[in-house]
């Protein structure tokens, strides 16, 4: 009898072992791969995470401005938002570390009556200008997670003035690039269209 309930359990277990530890798993592996594999294999590149949001102000451009032959996401570490050690401000496109600070996440949570809202978005609306740029006004607004890292086709379509006297390559190739990289509204019908700006920018550097 006990030889028996011993018999059923070490069958139990090796079966649930077999299911739970390893089928289970597996089975989640598989439909991930076949529906998520970009999500699945990890959103790192060479220049950073499509998943979230680089600082793009600061890459070098020879002869033209930092950052003017790139395109830039929501100013989340850029103008007024960009980390300070000196100040202790962290940044918000880097959740680990910016410029030696640590970094977070998370909205501004000025409103729109703040007078440091006001500083700060004429701030960054004379950056733009700066380099040629009239913004929209997701360029000069943060995002709510710090962390956005896509923008608009509008967002894109306002710096190809910039991006091509930095880089020397025509407008229209530039359109034609932002309507390539483009992505539609989740299910044809959630949302607006958007544009990875890292996918972006890393599609534009095998351009030149």
């Amino acid at each position: 009898m006990i030889l028996a309930q011993l018999r059923r359990s070490a069958v139990a277990v090796v079966l649930f072992t077999l299911v739970f530890g390893f089928l289970y798993a597996l089975s989640g592996t598989g439909v991930a791969q076949l529906l998520f594999a970009h999500q699945a294999d990890g959103s790192l590149s060479a220049y950073g995470s499509t998943l979230i949001g680089q600082n793009w102000a600061t890459v070098r451009c020879p002869g033209h401005p930092l950052g003017s032959c790139v395109f830039h996401g929501r100013p989340d570490d850029t103008g007024p938002y960009a980390a300070n050690p000196k100040t202790h401000t962290p940044g918000g496109d880097n959740p680990l570390v910016a410029d030696g600070v640590k970094g977070e996440s998370g909205a501004t949570n000025l409103g729109p009556r703040s007078k440091t809202l006001l500083k700060d978005t004429r701030a960054l609306v004379a950056y733009w200008h700066a380099l040629g740029v009239d913004p929209t006004p997701d360029l000069v607004t943060t995002s709510g997670s710090g962390l956005d890292p896509d923008i608009t086709p509008e967002d894109a379509i306002v710096q190809i003035p910039m991006v091509a006297k930095a880089t020397g390559i025509s407008p229209a190739r530039l359109r034609g690039l932002i309507a390539k990289e483009t992505s539609g509204p989740q299910l044809g019908f959630l949302g607006s269209s958007t544009i990875d700006v890292l996918a972006l920018n890393e599609a534009l550097a095998k351009l030149r």
